[in-house]
Order: structure tokens, then sequence, then C-alpha cells
């Protein structure tokens, strides 16, 4: 089933969209939930939390690409959960490593405040990673978007572990330039 038909069967408010979004799409969430979370029980909880937010939201919006629609929401519903756990720091997950290795470069929090500059910052990334080779687009997206270990990342990326932490050493260094260049006070 292509994205687009399931799209229409939320659209349509048909049930069998969340049957299908649960075998097409479950072991993505499960690996993005989990890799925050660093617990099944709670990556469960958050999947099945996307699966609602996406019959709840998908009647009215029709996203380009479904996948990354429902990634962002897993993504954001599990990191509120880490959140509420108040205990980020202590869990030793891949999306708390990702975290520090990026906080070099950008300081965290989320008040209501700082939505503007966060989606400003958003943006700057997105063009930042678009400007990046293939390899190293790759490789960042994997350790900062999907929150993947070092050695997965390494792995697909078709690189040795310390290439790949020296590359994306660099990438931190040059998201900073690029950042400042843009106005962007880090």
């Amino acid at each position: 089933m292509q994205e687009a038909e399931l799209l229409e069967m939320y659209q349509n408010r048909d049930e069998r969209a969340i049957e299908e979004t649960m075998k097409r799409f479950r072991n993505y969430l499960m690996k993005i939930a989990m890799q925050i979370l660093g617990n099944e029980q709670d990556a469960e909880e958050c999947v099945n939390d996307t699966y609602l937010a996406a019959w709840d939201t998908l009647s009215e919006k029709s996203p380009e690409m479904l996948s990354a629609y429902l990634g962002k929401i897993v993504r954001q519903k599990a990191i509120d959960r880490l959140r509420t756990r108040r205990r980020i720091k202590r869990q030793g997950t891949e999306y708390a490593a990702s975290l520090e290795e990026l906080s070099e470069v950008v300081a965290g929090g989320t008040m209501p405040e700082q939505e503007a500059e966060a989606e400003l910052l958003r943006q700057l990334i997105v063009r930042f990673v678009k400007t990046l080779p293939e390899d190293a687009r790759t490789l960042f997206v994997g350790r900062y978007f999907y929150f993947d270990s070092l050695k997965e990342t390494a792995a697909y990326s078709g690189m040795s572990e310390s290439k790949a932490k020296s590359m994306l050493f660099r990438l931190r260094k040059k998201l900073r330039d690029f950042l400042k260049k843009e106005g962007f006070i880090v």
C-alpha cells in the first residue's frame, strides 16, 4: 500500500488506516522511540500514542512523507516522556549521548518563549544538512536525528568508528560555524 493510499484512508476516517500504519511503520517507530528511551515498554506506549496522534491529525493534514511525519510525532512523544521522567542525563541512552555531543554547538531548552528560535534553528540545521555530501549527511542524520549509536552509524555509513567520530566532530564544528554565519547565537 502506498503512502498516498494510507493518507486517503486517514482522511476518510477508515479505521483500517491504523492497522496498516502498524504493519508498515511499527519497527521504524519502535527504533526511534527505543533509541531515545532505552525502555521497550515506554517505547511501545509512545508508538501507540503516535497512532492516536496520527488518527487525530491526518484527517486534516496531508504531509509529503508519512514516514517522516510519524517519525517526528514518535520522537516528540518519546522526548516528552523522557523529560517527564526528569532523568535525561541518567538514562545513558543514545538520545542523551547525542544531545551531549550537540550541546557543544547549541544549548538546549524548549520553553514556550523559545519556540520561534527553535524553529529557526531547525530550518538552519535542515539547510546545513542539505549542503553535506551523502556520506556525511547519512552519518549526521543517523546520529542526531535517529539517535543511532556511533557504532551503528559508522557501520551503515561504511566507515570505521574512529573515522565516524572524527567526521562527526568536524561536522559539529562546521555546523557551529554555519550557525554563527547565519546570525544564530551559539
